[in-house]
């Protein structure tokens, strides 16, 4: 099992690596067009691109968002479309996020919307600035139809938490479109919504999930980013879902016994925020390394099972069983799939409008 599964991480690696390769000669792959003028984007072209046939629609729209199960995920939710996932490695990537999106591939996430359409690397650096990815969401959704998730760790947690508040910023100072691709920006600030066709702003879009991994504030203060002291843990309405993850000792971070109590992320109006505590013996910089959870067929079903609803179930226990990780890594599965499935079924729906419209 354990083979396999790795195989099956290199084989999804080697299909990026070589769709990299031939886009950069036979130019940008569809859904990744280098961005041209607004009146080039068509609305509507991203939901009638959607091919799947109707009994596989019905299956997704019937889908629970909050119970899919691994046969659910590989039967219907694997053909639907997929948000892209951010992963933001810390400011010292010893660690990148690389294994993290190992595991998420194993666990069933299309490897393709992992990578980095520039170079397919499948963890950015955190030290990006925070503008340029809000407007690299905006190019994504424009063109895809799905704002992209954000995951970050450690610092790359707290560039998450700039780039929603980025978006949440109503002073007028506009945010410019980036081209992921060419690394510039557009030479404009507004998109084409795929879903309205109506002309609008960057700021404003809505992440529909992310998640900071282990972010604290010692590090904002020997790296001189004081002005994310204040609000750090301030969540905007820029994202439907966060989940904040405290290390019960964690020095890097500057967390302890009750931190998530008593200095928790809170929302600045309608956003579901959560703060999770791990066990202290999980490590700082080790956080991502989850990709054997996937691989163990015991831990693979507990994360597949797992829900922060309701009562806890155990964890699993067997002799030799590696479990290091497993519980934000089930949290983040969890969630990566009730976002995956609720974009999917908006997505659906309004192309099933835009049918209708059209006889």
């Amino acid at each position: 099992m354990i083979g396999s599964a790795r195989l099956a991480i290199q084989a999804a690696r080697a299909a990026v690596a070589t769709a990299v390769v031939c886009s950069a000669c036979a130019g940008p792959a569809m859904g990744e067009q280098r961005a041209g003028p607004l009146e080039a984007i068509q609305p509507g072209a991203v939901l009638r691109a959607i091919g799947l046939d109707p009994a596989t629609q019905e299956r997704a729209l019937m889908l629970d968002p909050e119970r899919i199960s691994e046969r659910e995920l590989q039967a219907t939710l694997a053909l639907a479309p997929a948000p892209r996932i951010i992963n933001l490695h810390g400011s010292v990537p010893l660690v990148t996020m690389l294994p993290f999106a190992d595991f998420l591939i194993a666990m069933g996430y299309p490897a393709e919307r992992l990578r980095n359409p520039r170079d397919g690397a499948y963890s950015y650096s955190s030290f990006t600035d925070s503008r340029q990815l809000a407007g690299m969401l905006a190019w994504h959704y424009e063109r895809e139809g799905m704002m992209p998730m954000l995951i970050g760790h450690s610092q790359g947690g707290m560039l998450t938490m700039k780039v929603l508040q980025d978006l949440a910023d109503n002073s007028g100072d506009p945010i410019a479109v980036w081209n992921p691709i060419s690394d510039e920006p557009d030479g404009r600030f507004v998109i084409v919504d795929p879903v309205t066709g109506a002309a609008r702003p960057v700021a404003g879009l809505q992440v529909p999930y992310a998640t900071a991994l282990a972010t604290g504030s010692v590090m904002r203060v020997l790296l001189g980013q004081w002005g994310m002291l204040s609000r750090l843990r301030s969540v905007p309405d820029t994202v439907g879902e966060f989940t904040g993850f405290f290390i019960e000792w964690d020095p890097i971070a500057g967390s302890f016994p009750g931190s998530a109590q008593s200095n928790p992320y809170r929302p600045t109006g309608s956003a579901a925020v959560r703060n999770v505590t791990l066990p202290a013996d999980y490590g700082h910089l080790s956080l991502p390394l989850t990709a054997h959870l996937a691989a163990n067929p015991v831990t693979r079903d507990w994360i597949s099972r797992y829900s922060p609803l309701g009562e806890r179930t155990p964890l699993p226990a067997a002799e030799g069983l590696d479990v290091r990780n497993i519980e934000h890594a089930a949290d983040i599965w969890y969630s990566v799939k009730k976002h995956w499935c609720l974009e999917a079924q908006r997505l659906i729906r309004a192309k099933l409008h835009l049918v209708e419209a059209r006889d």
